[in-house]
């Protein structure tokens, strides 16, 4: 019987009692709720549906409160401290880790930076001019050349002298960090020197200063690259611009939350420099995802109902879909912050809060409401733009 079915089922539409238009293919796949042709779109009805009517009985009220509200949080990224956390203080359960409660009996009984030597290499004619700068450094402890083990005389290797330096501060830390760039300030005065500075003191000051290089050249980049593709993908100037303001605001929001927080709830000691860049990251990815499931849908039933029906209609068909996926994503990264690393909290915390600010604040009320409150120029310069027939 069931080869029979199947049979009139493949070659007839309307045949038999499991025919194709009676059950269409997929259908079972919405099991409970099975959808079907002709009833209402239940989609059109309920908390989107209420939320879509209060953008479009107060859109400009809607999106300023927003607006203002996500920019008092934007102020306060301003006392973000992400200058970088001390390996000592990356730990949140750091009072129980042997390596931190070394490093504190090390710091109380002998200079911090013993263990962890800055070296630093000089042509040897020079060589008593970098002491004598070594010397007047502030934050050094002690400075011994490198000696031949079996003679005890300074080793010469290429006509280049090596001085181990001990630093007053531990090596992970700012202070220790601030010797490393005084010392290198102060070697530009004798450039027959060459001389150069390593150890992880130094590598640790490199990487902070290249995070802090790459968040100036990466976030404007990916900025531009995006607003590229908005305006490719929705034939307007408008929006787009519009969804990356959105997002900076967004972002920035999401930093000043991050800064009270980590200040005054969990009392974190500081952020790495690298978090703002990979904050930004990953909340403008997601963020830019939800701007566009929304405005694609938005222009599909502008071209037919209008632009400001068209938004009220997006927003409500969209609304569960966005935001189920920001619970999601935000239930996701949080995991990241049972982790006993500060590091690993910090983003976790971020990205999760970041998403839930995008998906149910930015998607939901800012960006519908403003491109409600601006209208049919909101598709400028495309033909949407220009025909009377959309409000």
């Amino acid at each position: 019987m069931w080869i029979v079915f199947g049979v009139i089922r493949v070659y007839s539409e309307s045949g038999g009692p499991f025919s194709r238009e009676r059950f269409p293919a997929g259908r079972w796949a919405f099991w409970p709720k099975v959808p079907r042709l002709g009833e209402p779109d239940n989609k059109l009805t309920g908390v989107w549906s209420k939320l879509s009517g209060l953008v479009g009985r107060k859109p400009r009220v809607t999106w300023v409160s927003t607006a203002l509200v996500l920019l008092v949080f934007a102020g306060f990224s301003t006392t973000l401290n992400a200058n970088g956390v001390a390996t000592s203080e990356s730990f949140t359960n750091g009072e129980e880790v042997d390596s931190v409660i070394g490093q504190k009996v090390l710091v109380d009984h002998f200079p911090g930076g013993l263990g962890s030597e800055t070296i630093v290499t000089a042509n040897q004619g020079s060589s008593d001019q970098v002491l004598s700068k070594i010397a007047a450094t502030p934050g050094v402890a002690d400075t011994v050349p490198y000696v031949n083990p079996s003679t005890g005389d300074p080793t010469t290797v290429d006509g280049r002298v090596l001085f181990s330096v001990t630093l007053q501060s531990p090596s992970d830390s700012a202070q220790a960090e601030a010797v490393i760039g005084n010392l290198r300030t102060s070697f530009e005065s004798i450039p027959d020197a060459q001389a150069r500075v390593g150890g992880p003191t130094a590598v640790a000051f490199d990487i902070n200063e290249a995070n802090l290089r790459d968040r100036n050249v990466i976030i404007p980049t990916v900025l531009i690259v995006i607003l590229i593709i908005l305006i490719i993908l929705l034939r307007a100037f408008n929006a787009p611009i519009i969804l990356v303001g959105t997002v900076l605001l967004s972002y920035f929001a999401t930093l000043g939350a991050c800064a009270i927080a980590f200040n005054y709830i969990f009392d974190f000691p500081g952020a790495d420099p690298s978090f703002p860049l990979f904050a930004f990251v990953f909340l403008v990815a997601l963020g830019v995802d939800y701007n566009i499931f929304l405005l694609t849908r938005v222009r599909e039933e502008a071209l037919l109902l209008g632009t400001r029906q068209g938004i009220l209609k997006g927003l409500t068909v969209t609304g569960g879909v966005i935001t189920s996926a920001g619970i999601v994503l935000a239930a996701t990264f949080l995991v990241l912050a049972v982790l006993p690393l500060v590091s690993l909290r910090q983003i976790g915390f971020a990205v999760a809060l970041g998403v839930l600010i995008d998906a149910f604040i930015v998607r939901t009320t800012l960006v519908p409401a403003l491109a409600y409150d601006i209208g049919k120029k909101v598709w400028w310069p495309s033909s949407l733009s220009k025909k009377d027939v959309f409000n």
